[in-house]
């Protein structure tokens, strides 16, 4: 058997058995990705340009939409490329990046999430503070730690996983590095570190996701005493897709992690990765943002720029 210092490189799951349906899956995972890029580019484009959405609810838009990007393009290309030259090789370097950037898109990418429930509560339920609560020095610190646990948590992770002798083969069955999928070609009983290591992760990320359920449910009881029917019905259009989002990102992930191997399966495996790395930045856009009046009046300000300056 193999050890960690003999792999040279590592065999991903391909996604399909022949080469007719790899080149289906691969116009498949293009046109998300294209999709992904194009809305969290335009969400980029609009916040970046437009000084009116210079606010604290925007600033974290931007910054979802950044991480979106992220995580989307660590996963996707890699396994697009292996789809169309029907391969199933990555580098060992290249597998640690890979699981490294994930990581640390997507732990950041929740506490954006997380912030951005708070964000809403004060605007809805103490809208006289909302100034001082949420001022822009605030939202830099606040943004800043996002980004600064996902990178700590992503070293965490990536130097324990990697860290750890590997001598079951070098066949990871998923179609991006994830740390499950390592774990399981470790032959030593010091993946315990790991693994509690994964449970402390997944009990902050599930802390996190009570917090972002009593935020709205505080944000629900505001409403509900709102005298407007038409007020009631756009913060409820609002924040339930927002709630459906983030509950899918959230127990798919934890699913992911903390399944029990009775229920591992390729096919299972498969999908549950593709409901919290891929379906979330490519419907993001959309819910967060393309349903938004200001969003649209900025996104048509800047095409109409840019075609006037077209020669």
């Amino acid at each position: 058997m193999p050890n960690s210092s003999s792999i040279s490189e590592f065999l991903l799951l391909p996604l399909a058995d022949t080469w007719q349906l790899q080149l289906l899956h691969f116009w498949l995972l293009l046109g998300i990705y294209l999709a992904a890029l194009l809305g969290n580019g335009l969400i980029s484009t609009a916040v970046a340009c437009d000084r009116r959405l210079h606010t604290p609810m925007y600033f974290f838009l931007l910054n979802l939409a950044l991480l979106d990007l992220g995580c989307i393009s660590t996963t996707l290309p890699k396994a697009m490329a292996n789809a169309l030259w029907d391969t199933r090789t990555i580098s060992y370097a290249g597998c640690a990046a890979q699981l490294f950037f994930f990581l640390f898109f997507i732990s950041s990418e929740f506490s954006v999430l997380t912030i951005m429930s708070y964000d809403r509560y004060v605007a809805i339920c103490k809208p006289l503070h909302y100034g001082t609560l949420m001022d822009s020095r605030t939202c830099a610190t606040m943004a800043a730690a996002a980004w600064g646990a996902g990178v700590l948590n992503s070293l965490l992770h990536t130097a324990s996983t990697f860290s750890l002798p590997l001598c079951q083969g070098n066949v990871v069955n998923q179609f991006f590095c994830e740390v499950p999928q390592i774990l399981k070609l470790s032959c030593s009983e010091s993946n315990l570190r790991e693994v509690v290591l994964i449970i402390f992760s997944a009990s902050l990320v599930f802390g996190c996701f009570v917090f972002i359920v009593v935020s709205y449910v505080q944000i629900f009881m505001a409403v509900l005493r709102m005298p407007s029917e038409q007020g009631r019905h756009k913060a409820f259009s609002t924040c339930l897709p927002h709630l459906a989002v983030v509950s899918l990102f959230v127990n798919t992930g934890i699913f992911a992690n903390l399944k029990p191997p009775s229920l591992s399966s390729p096919f299972m495996d498969l999908l549950v990765a593709l409901l919290y790395s891929v379906v979330p930045p490519a419907l993001n856009p959309i819910i967060y943002s393309m349903r938004n009046r200001e969003i649209k009046h900025s996104l048509r300000k800047v095409l109409q720029y840019a075609l006037f300056q077209l020669p």
